[in-house]
């Protein structure tokens, strides 16, 4: 299995930071963020990972290289003359490099002790998403979950970790093009064709500063 970081977004919430830099490559608890999950995939059994690139995107693939020093294979998609393709958008354009297994995708920002599966079985469906507690930047939560089927409205809501794993053909109908991941996946899960699961172990997405401070105990 393949895998994707998304790592093309402005970061506008986290300036001045991302104004020197891509997201991604902001520290978190010692470490580039973005290392984080190359180690983690590393460890779990994944030989090639996509990271698409858009703002001070060729700072990633001068920081990463070809991630031969690390023992995996990296390819980059690059949006920085597109301006960043959104999350649906990004993955559709990578496409091409990601094959038509089954891949995992998951967002640079996000910092967890999920462990990625680099042989999950989607069992026929579209999509399986990654579903957390809601954390304070998100009461409302994203999805609801029964009998492992995501919904969109349920009297129990959990917030999307922003790690999922997706069918080549669950992109197939949409073109490249600046496109939300949120509403595609809402199609489907009115069709029932997405599973998901609640991970209850550490997750946080590093949104803003005052997020990337608490978590590296900051004042």
């Amino acid at each position: 299995m393949k895998a994707m970081i998304l790592a093309a977004g402005r970061g506008e919430r986290m300036r001045p930071l991302t104004d020197k830099i891509p997201k991604p490559l902001i520290e978190v608890q010692g470490k580039a963020l973005i290392l984080w999950h190359i180690e983690k995939l590393i460890k779990n059994g994944f030989k090639e990972v996509v990271i698409n690139i858009a703002h001070l995107g060729y700072k990633i693939p001068e920081y990463l290289g070809d991630g031969s020093k690390y023992g995996i294979k990296i390819l980059y998609s690059d949006e920085q003359k597109d301006g960043a393709l959104e999350s649906a958008g990004g993955i559709k354009k990578a496409l091409p490099l990601l094959g038509n297994e089954t891949f995992l995708v998951v967002n640079g920002d996000v910092f967890c002790e999920y462990e990625f599966d680099s042989s999950f079985d989607l069992h026929g469906k579209k999509a399986h998403l990654i579903l957390v507690a809601n954390p304070e930047h998100n009461t409302q939560g994203d999805f609801g979950l029964k009998n492992n089927l995501v919904l969109n409205e349920a009297n129990e809501m959990f917030t999307f970790s922003g790690i999922g794993y997706y069918a080549h053909a669950f992109f197939d109908t949409i073109p490249i093009q600046k496109k939300s991941l949120t509403p595609l996946l809402r199609e489907s899960i009115d069709k029932q064709e997405i599973s998901g699961e609640v991970f209850t172990k550490m997750w946080h997405d590093i949104g803003t500063i005052k997020r990337l401070k608490e978590i590296n105990n900051e004042n």
